[in-house]
């Protein structure tokens, strides 16, 4: 793997201390932090500027600074300009609180607009002050891994705080995090939406287009889909929360969808909940679900469930109950989405690129949201010949993408990098302006899935192809980065790879923050175990026992009473041995250095003995 995780992230961290804070000269984190990037601040930008740090901070263990006494020192050294291992966590507590105060009504009620990530539709318009403040999932999903990696950071942090005062703060700041966190738990579950539509409509026109990759009979592709979609309907069925559809779901002239909306829907009822949270406003979204919205929802609740989540018991009883209502929906949306993208017996419709939606738009930027999907479902139940396929539409879409291909002049494929897919939000009345969301972040969402489906592979072959992707992938995205006082910046500037226009040049954390996920994700990969080969373990096994014998003949033979050199010699021999065996069933080609080594000092000790003997 070519990618250096440790010190890419680190590279990050500086930059970000660089660009975001203005520290007051002789002080210790003293200064002006500065909130927004491209577009200016808003809940969403705000929230993933935050994540570049606290993501690494709490998900990777030699990044930890919630423990002040084992701060790795080149962390601090990065992070200087906020203080030292004791000022760090308060200055990123601080930011915490910050962030919770500028995103709460006066009201109490826990504020997730789109701000400047709504735009319109139409050229020459912009979206109306009001509809920048209209509450949108991506919100309700960013804060989910911003608030958990805060309360167990808060939770780490607070066992080695003693002072009366910080330690009250700190509940302070837990208490906000965490009533923050249930809004956003309720804004997704009150987001949640199935569309269903009549099989003779248009819709249904467009899905069974997709789904019949081998030319069957439209009554035989529809009846196969309505089988393979009966558990999902079924479990759809028996859902709450304002669906108002899905009493027609399991009719047998019907079709549907399921997923989430771009914001709360107009449907949705607000959801009882014991602690009070503010207000539960109408939803204004159309109730029919989005499939940017449904990954970026999707891979939110994934970490409620994560096992840092878990060990540190971040959701008391109440908190509970949503995630489980939530991870419901999240399962029949995996089952639902995967079992349409793998559909039928040959070639998958995911494979047919680029994806078409049901409304009929196209684009590859669907297909590589389609792709995380599946990705995620198989990492439920992993099959590598499955991921053998998710990891052959990855290397597709990145030639597709001229990430790992030259474009061709005027590339209708650089449109996915610059300035991006532009999805229509629309609202269950119209909207005037017309609303629209630009999505262009395929480089690091492509790069962020790759290294998951690495880390999914038990195969070694199957590894080193996702890992060779995931490196390509990086060189070209690594070229997109700023420079910061001439070393390396954040993201993202497309044209210094591409003939684009520059266009906005400041600082979008959202690319940042997907970049940042990615390399969380290889550094974990890093640090885990390497794949183990059963020949090389086999070759291991075969060296241990010739050895083993070795070794045992020359204690017969009296080499431990010779002199001292040969001792030592055969002292090593048996640590490595000792060794050897230790590590052979999880590091078999360790084993197999350690025992060729052994193997030659064996011989070396018969050879000098037999010449010896000669004379």
């Amino acid at each position: 793997m070519r990618i250096k995780p440790r010190q890419e992230l680190l590279d990050i961290w500086s930059a970000t201390a660089k660009v975001a804070f203005t520290p007051v000269p002789g002080t210790k984190g003293k200064g002006e932090w500065h909130w927004g990037g491209r577009g200016g601040s808003n809940s969403i930008s705000d929230a993933e500027q935050l994540l570049c740090l606290m993501l690494p901070a709490t998900e990777i263990r030699q990044f930890q600074l919630d423990e002040p006494n084992s701060t790795d020192e080149d962390l601090l050294k990065v992070l200087r300009p906020f203080g030292g291992a004791i000022d760090i966590p308060q200055f990123l507590v601080g930011l915490v609180m910050d962030y919770l105060d500028r995103y709460t009504a006066p009201d109490g009620t826990p504020i997730f607009s789109g701000g400047s990530y709504f735009s319109a539709f139409l050229p020459d318009e912009e979206p109306t002050e009001e509809q920048r403040k209209l509450a949108v999932v991506e919100s309700f999903a960013a804060s989910i891994p911003l608030m958990l990696s805060s309360l167990g950071f808060i939770r780490v942090f607070s066992r080695s705080v003693t002072r009366p005062e910080l330690r009250a703060r700190l509940d302070k700041v837990e208490q906000a995090a965490s009533r923050r966190l249930s809004a956003a738990m309720i804004g997704l579950l009150r987001s949640f939406s199935i569309f269903v539509f009549a099989d003779d409509s248009d819709y249904a026109e467009a899905l069974l287009r997709t789904v019949n990759q081998n030319g069957e009979p439209r009554r035989r592709v529809l009846e196969d889909l309505r089988v393979s979609l009966r558990e999902v309907a079924a479990g759809l069925r028996d859902l709450t929360f304002g669906l108002t559809q899905v009493e027609q779901i399991e009719r047998e002239d019907m079709l549907f969808e399921c997923g989430w909306s771009w914001g709360v829907h107009s449907n949705a009822t607000p959801v009882e909940f014991p602690v009070d949270l503010g207000q539960q406003v109408p939803g204004l979204a159309l109730d029919a679900p989005y499939l940017y919205f449904t990954v970026v929802a999707l891979d939110a609740i994934a970490d409620l469930y994560n096992d840092r989540t878990r060990l540190l018991r971040l959701l008391d009883d109440d908190q509970l109950k949503l995630a489980s209502a939530l991870r419901l929906r999240w399962d029949l949306t995996q089952r639902y989405w995967s079992t349409v993208a793998s559909f039928g017996t040959r070639r998958w419709p995911l494979e047919d690129i680029p994806w078409r939606t049901i409304d009929k738009a196209e684009s590859d930027y669907f297909s590589l949201l389609v792709t995380s999907i599946a990705a995620r479902n198989l990492s439920v139940r992993p099959n590598d010949s499955d991921l053998q396929r998710l990891g052959e539409i990855l290397s597709e879409l990145a030639n597709r993408s001229r990430m790992t291909r030259r474009p061709l002049r005027e590339d209708p494929a650089l449109q996915l990098h610059s300035p991006g897919v532009s999805i229509e939000v629309e609202g269950a009345t119209d909207f005037s302006p017309r609303l629209s969301w630009v999505a262009a972040d395929f480089a690091p969402l492509l790069l962020k899935r790759a290294a998951m489906v690495a880390g999914m592979v038990d195969r070694i072959d199957l590894r080193g192809r996702a890992l060779n992707l995931a490196d390509d992938l990086w060189d070209h995205i690594a070229l997109r980065r700023s420079v910061v006082d001439d070393g390396p910046g954040l993201w993202d500037d497309p044209s210094q790879v591409y003939p684009v226009s520059p266009g906005d040049q400041g600082i979008s954390w959202h690319h940042t923050v997907r970049v940042v996920e990615s390399l969380v994700l290889a550094a974990r990969l890093a640090d885990d175990q390497p794949l183990r080969s059963e020949p090389l373990l086999e070759h291991a096994s075969s060296l241990l026992a010739e050895a083993d014998h070795l070794y045992s003949q020359e204690l017969l033979a009296g080499t431990s009473e010779s002199g001292t050199s040969e001792r030592k010699r055969l002292e090593a021999v048996r640590q490595r041995i000792r060794r050897a065996r230790e590590i052979m069933s999880a590091r078999p080609g360790t084993a197999v250095s350690l025992l060729l080594t052994a193997l030659g000092e064996l011989d070396s000790l018969v050879a000098s003995r037999d010449t010896t003997e000669v004379f």
